[in-house]
Order: structure tokens, then C-alpha cells, then sequence
């Protein structure tokens, strides 16, 4: 990819075009990617060339592994090494923090709210937002969001049933506005 991204079966991947690359191609960089990245010594540096259909030497592979997870960033050559590792780091701490001690589970269930962290983090390859406090915080106002929208997908439920509950005058049957009659069928009761 041309820019920053995470290469994850939860990412989307393009090329420097911005033409969508086929689910075959992304499960080939996926499997190159962790080839790549889990067969190196743990005495070595956490960057390294990308491979053939990463984009070769024009990207790097920047990754951390925690237990038994690899986060890795694809970037072109340009980026900072260390840079892209500490940004590793907040994602990862930002998860844990979000998650209260992440696990892999955590990643594969709730992949919409891993997508939102990384979205605080990083819009259109640029690097929005480092600090984790900051990140925490608009996480949890989405989350409340999320919840008081929750509320909205009962109230059509709630309205029938208030409705259902209410004493109605008897509707007219025979509606007269000036040159115009309406005729009003005879609707089921509620109850």
C-alpha cells in the first residue's frame, strides 16, 4: 500500500492508484506479510524491505509482536521507522486500555471499534492523533453515541405500543373538506 496501513484480515487494502486490490491478491499479501514477518529472528529489527507484492523496496514493513500477536504497518520508504513503532505502541496500548487488557478475541469480534481507534489515530496515511488520553476519550464519546442510538431502533416499537395503550375518540368515518369526502375504512383495533 502507498500509505500508511495496517495489514490485517480486518483491513482493506489499494494500490497506489487507489484501485481496490482483489480479495486474492490481499490474502497473498497477507500470507507474504506474516511469511515475512514471523519467520525473523526476535534479535532483529522490527522493520524491514516489503516484499514482491507489498511494493518491494518503495514500502517497509514496520511491525511489534505482543504474545501471540503481530501488528504491522506498511509504509512507503519515506516514513520514520521509529516513528511508525511508537505509533505500534499507542494502538496497542490504546486497545488494551479500550478493551481492558486486549486479546485476539477482542480484535476478531469487535473489529468495528478497532477500526474506530485506528481512525483517531490515522486518517489518509497522515497520523492524526498520538495521544492516547485524547483517543480514549473520543472512543468513549462514540460509545455513547452508540448507546443513546441504540434507543432510537426501539422507539418505533414503543410508539405502537404507547399507541396501543392510549384512548382514542372514535375516529369519524365520513371526512367532509369542502368539495371533498373521504371515506375512512374500518381499521383494526389495537388490542
Amino acid at each position: 500500500c502507498g500509505a500508511t496501513c495496517l495489514h490485517a484480515p480486518w483491513q482493506r487494502c489499494w494500490n497506489e492508484e487507489g484501485v481496490p486490490v482483489s480479495e486474492d491478491t490481499q490474502q497473498q499479501i497477507i500470507r507474504e506479510t506474516f511469511h515475512l514477518v514471523s519467520k525473523r529472528d526476535e534479535n532483529v529489527c522490527n522493520f524491514l524491505e516489503g516484499g514482491l507484492l507489498i511494493g518491494g523496496s518503495d514500502n517497509k514493513l514496520i511491525y511489534r509482536h505482543y504474545a501471540t500477536l503481530y501488528f504491522v504497518f506498511c509504509v512507503d520508504s519515506s516514513e520514520s521507522e521509529l516513528g511508525i513503532l511508537d505509533l505500534i505502541q499507542v494502538f496497542v496500548e490504546t486497545l488494551d486500555k479500550c478493551f481492558e487488557n486486549v486479546c485476539e478475541l477482542d480484535l476478531i469480534f469487535h473489529v468495528d471499534k478497532v477500526h474506530n481507534i485506528l481512525a483517531e489515530m490515522v486518517m489518509g496515511g497522515m497520523v492524526l492523533e498520538t495521544n492516547m488520553n485524547e483517543i480514549v476519550t473520543q472512543i468513549d464519546a462514540q460509545n455513547k453515541l452508540e448507546k443513546s442510538e441504540a434507543g432510537l431502533a426501539g422507539a418505533p416499537a414503543r410508539a405502537v405500543s404507547a399507541v396501543k395503550n392510549m384512548n382514542l375518540p372514535e375516529i369519524p368515518r365520513n371526512i367532509n373538506i369542502g368539495d371533498i369526502s373521504i371515506k375512512v375504512p374500518n381499521l383494526p383495533t389495537f388490542k
